[in-house]
């Protein structure tokens, strides 16, 4: 049965929504967060476990330096406190993809903690409070078979994987988001947008949403307008990607204003979004910190970074993301459309590094945001994931600025080069694409096309040189577009003058 939902405007017309976006960060270590297990993405089951991440008795676990490390400059980027002393914990409870039935998380003792952030939509800057950024151990993966949509529903038995159980996690909690209005999807998915062009530019991991390193929970809650207590929340898990974000918690605003206009109440619980129908299903209800029954890990001695070694981290911070494009929109001359449309196709860092490898901006932009930009959405790749690098993008367009090709040649180049044929001055040679400049041959071409066309000939010696393209088009037509336009057009006006 369907949920009842309520127009977006009636939701905003009668309720403040309140958010709070958790979100979970795999970190992209050689080894997992309290053993020396591989983290390697798409193993085969169950190959990279031990008996530390599998919790077998007598097994101890060990904290994984580098992660420990990333944790601090996520917290410094998002401008938090850094722990002088923390500890680890046990969260204890029970799903067949926790092996050890009790999760190696942070409570109350968070590695970073009290921090900010701004995102900006539709011109206006939202400040977003962080509550904190705690280390944990993600859990193993459950893979339901015999159903039709792969969830537990339908499914005739199960089958666990727990490769990446025990995989370095940080959770990034926000405290809660008021005064978003109207804009709470699009500000929680700027939100997640932001910190995924954060941690990617601190390198602390690939987060890839389509494999699960950067996932978010959505707290959704909504109170009556004026109402000076907020509402009875559900959590949103695991959405995947940044549409996802957006969609759920606007769905969800909608389902939860239709049950209390209709005088219902919210039940507390976690939800799961269901991507095909864009809507969101029942989970469990949702426990509280007592329910977990969180006490110190015993085997686990506390953190406690140094000052130095805090503010030496603090040195290795990358330039802000935000700020970063900014200044390159600035140092490129893009307008805000233009910069609006690269960072939605994720075509900053390509065109960033196209542009250092040689090549104009507006070139740069023109190859990655068209021809290129459509041939990854055809083979359903990302920009940066196609057999082309920004340093031959740049090449390419060397070749057009010398005029060994022109852009509809480029076009082949382009298919040669992503088909493995080499790089772009190479593909040019072993095709014979290079553009025809030799006076010779153009003026044989040239006086074929005016014996063809008398009329248009005609034209251009009354004084209509603007007729003119009609005779370059069937020079370049004849010569397989690999002509010199700019000379066929000079030497059409010298024949004709």
């Amino acid at each position: 049965m369907s949920d009842t939902l309520t127009d977006y405007d009636e939701v905003l017309a009668n309720f403040d929504p309140a958010l709070g976006l958790e979100v979970h960060v795999e970190l992209n270590t050689n080894s997992k967060m309290f053993c020396g297990c591989a983290t390697t993405f798409g193993a085969e089951p169950n190959t990279q476990t031990c008996p530390v991440c599998l919790g077998l008795p007598g097994s101890l676990p060990v904290v994984n330096g580098t992660a420990v490390e990333s944790a601090i400059r996520i917290g410094l980027a998002l401008n938090c406190q850094i722990a002088e002393w923390c500890r680890f914990a046990r969260k204890n409870y029970f799903y067949p993809d926790q092996p050890k039935n009790y999760q190696i998380s942070q409570y109350d003792e968070p590695i970073a903690y009290e921090g900010w952030a701004e995102v900006e939509v539709d011109g206006e800057t939202y400040k977003i409070e962080i509550e904190r950024a705690h280390m944990e151990e993600d859990t193993g993966k459950s893979l339901h078979v015999g159903g039709a949509t792969g969830r537990i529903h339908g499914a005739s038995h199960s089958l666990l994987d727990y490769n990446r159980a025990g995989v370095p996690l940080i959770e990034i909690v926000t405290k809660p988001i008021l005064g978003t209005g109207d804009k709470a999807p699009q500000v929680a998915r700027a939100y997640v947008a932001m910190l995924r062009d954060l941690l990617r530019a601190l390198g602390v991991s690939d987060v890839r949403m389509e494999q699960g390193s950067l996932r978010c929970d959505a707290n959704v809650s909504l109170a009556s307008k004026g109402a000076s207590e907020l509402g009875t929340r559900t959590e949103t898990k695991n959405v995947n990607s940044l549409r996802s974000v957006e969609r759920a918690i606007r769905y969800e605003m909608s389902r939860q204003a239709a049950l209390l206009l209709d005088g219902g109440s919210i039940k507390q619980e976690t939800r799961h979004w269901q991507e095909d129908s864009g809507t969101t299903s029942p989970g469990r209800s949702k426990e509280t910190a007592e329910d977990y029954r969180y006490f110190p890990e015993p085997d686990l001695v506390p953190v406690a970074p140094s000052r130095e070694w805090v503010e030496q981290l603090r040195g290795t911070l990358p330039e802000n993301p935000a700020a970063k494009v900014k200044r390159l929109q600035a140092d490129w001359g893009f307008s805000d459309l233009e910069m609006r449309d690269v960072i939605s196709a994720e075509a900053v860092e390509v065109i960033e590094q196209t542009v250092a490898a040689g090549c104009a901006p507006q070139p740069a932009r023109k190859w990655w945001m068209a021809e290129l930009a459509r041939r990854a959405n055809e083979a359903g790749v990302e920009l940066a994931e196609l057999a082309i690098t920004p340093e031959q993008v740049a090449e390419l367009q060397g070749l057009i600025d010398d005029k060994t090709i022109n852009d509809k040649i480029a076009r082949q180049v382009i298919e040669g080069v992503l088909a493995g044929e080499g790089g772009p001055a190479e593909v040019v040679s072993a095709r014979g694409l290079a553009v025809v400049s030799d006076d010779g041959a153009l003026s044989a071409a040239v006086d074929s096309a005016i014996a063809a066309n008398p009329d248009v000939a005609d034209k251009i010696k009354s004084g209509k040189v603007q007729a003119a393209g009609a005779l370059i088009g069937a020079v370049m037509k004849d010569m397989k577009g690999q002509a010199d336009a700019g000379r066929v057009r000079e030497l059409i006006l010298e024949k004709l003058s």
